[in-house]
């Protein structure tokens, strides 16, 4: 029988397929609004002028937030959120991942060699890999700790398997 794990869906499907689209959208409407008001205001002279080099600092840190903040926002997003509504199957003889639009990924239980969490985690949650493979081709899936009851998955995989799962 198939041992069924699952990501919790904490937002809808619907914004977690164009969560970047609406960020970069609204970054792009602030970045429209300073120019607005950079081209209404600015008053700019070609000479050497202090106020000059003030409403310039001014645009150029406004315009670096208006890139910068939907970078942050979506690369924090997609670490936290990005496996939110797939799933993870454990068969008699195969490991299968299945994301949230319906594509798989699957390995042999016999061709799964390691389970080991990442050393450095950047975006959290951190990442637990399963490497499988032969010698010539090797391929790999991950895990987070946001999937439920990833303890339980990982003792189950580790005793199908016969590899110890590297959890720091």
């Amino acid at each position: 029988m198939p041992e069924v794990f699952h990501y919790p869906m904490t937002y809808s499907a619907l914004w977690l397929d164009y969560y970047y689209l609406a960020t970069w959208g609204l970054s792009m409407l602030f970045l429209a609004l300073v120019w607005a008001v950079f081209y209404r205001y600015g008053k700019f002279t070609y000479g050497v002028d202090l106020g000059c080099f003030w409403k310039t600092t001014l645009l150029v840190m406004l315009t670096t937030v208006s890139l910068g903040g939907p970078m942050y926002y979506n690369t924090k997003f997609v670490g936290e959120h990005g496996q939110d509504g797939d799933s993870v199957r454990i068969t008699d003889d195969k490991l299968l991942y299945i994301d949230r639009t319906g594509n798989e990924k699957q390995f042999g239980l016999a061709n799964i060699t390691a389970i080991y969490q990442e050393p450095v985690t950047y975006n959290p949650p951190p990442k637990i890999f399963i490497v499988a493979g032969k010698s010539s081709a090797k391929d790999s899936l991950f895990v987070t700790t946001n999937l439920l009851e990833y303890k339980r998955f990982l003792a189950d995989l580790s005793k199908r398997t016969g590899v110890e799962a590297k959890l720091r």
